[in-house]
């Protein structure tokens, strides 16, 4: 390939937050940038903001079949980079959480991203060449009440993207995580739709403490101190694509500083108080 033609990066979950600015800002820097949506509407208002955009529903394997087969017709067959990013969370006491709605979680933040990943391997495998980046979350190695379901999903996460970097090893292909806390976004907007729709609080034991989350799932503004924008997740982002050496994992925000050094410094009955009061 031409050195100065630009590398192809596939972003899902480009509608708002995360995914809308990193793939603004790459393509501000250089990059020929696929930004997916899932839903029509969304790939229609990216097409309109100059970007290529394909629709990618993680939860639907023929649009990640079709999406990427579009990709690589246009590319001639190349992707540098892909940024794993289409996630959502879903509020609710672990007891309070069906089978389905757990499942359902993980088809969307594990499976989806599984099944997108294992099909560009092999032709990053054959460039000899190729970054993967895993949006995880603080989440994805602490634990916080009432985040069963999206913690379960990101440390699953962890867990199948840790063994995936050692396999590629030697590859040219590196696997990253990057490890959020709280950023500005549609998040919170989202996880209570999801609370509303597959969680009865006025039969939980947990309804008390459910009024008050609900509270802060809808709190216009920051809801939680040390919030940031979503512009320090994609400096993360540029450099696990352009280091000759990018990181394993990369932590973004306060929270994930103190929870990851608390965590290896800590005894787990004692984390397990502060996370309590959390």
């Amino acid at each position: 390939m031409d050195e100065n033609t630009p590398k192809s990066v596939l972003i899902t979950g480009c509608s708002s937050g995360i995914g809308h600015c990193v793939a603004g800002g790459l393509r501000n820097r250089g990059y020929r940038v696929f930004a997916t949506a899932r839903r029509p509407g969304d790939v229609q208002r990216l097409t309109d903001e100059g970007f290529e955009s394909l629709l990618l529903d993680l939860d639907r394997s023929e649009t990640i079949a079709s999406a990427l087969a579009e990709l690589l017709e246009r590319t001639g067959g190349r992707l540098y980079g892909l940024f794993n990013n289409g996630a959502y969370g879903q509020p609710g006491a672990v007891e309070d959480l069906k089978t389905d709605v757990l499942r359902a979680q993980f088809e969307t933040n594990l499976f989806g991203w599984h099944e997108l990943t294992r099909r560009v391997i092999p032709l990053m495998r054959r460039q000899g060449e190729g970054r993967i980046i895993q949006n995880s979350s603080v989440l994805g190695f602490v634990a916080l009440t009432y985040r069963g379901a999206y913690n379960a999903s990101k440390y699953a996460l962890e867990g199948l993207s840790d063994t995936l970097r050692l396999e590629l090893h030697g590859s040219g292909v590196f696997v990253s995580l990057i490890e959020p806390g709280p950023i500005k976004s549609r998040f919170r907007a989202n996880a209570y739709e999801k609370w509303r729709q597959n969680i009865d609080p006025e039969q939980s034991f947990h309804r008390d403490a459910y009024r008050a989350m609900a509270e802060r799932l809808q709190k216009q503004g920051p809801a939680v101190p040390f919030t940031l924008p979503p512009e320090a997740v994609l400096k993360r982002v540029i450099h696990a694509l352009e280091s000759p050496r990018p990181r394993p994992r990369y932590y973004v925000t306060f929270p994930t500083y103190l929870f990851g050094t608390l965590k290896r410094l800590l005894p787990a009955r004692t984390l397990d108080r502060i996370l309590r009061r959390t």
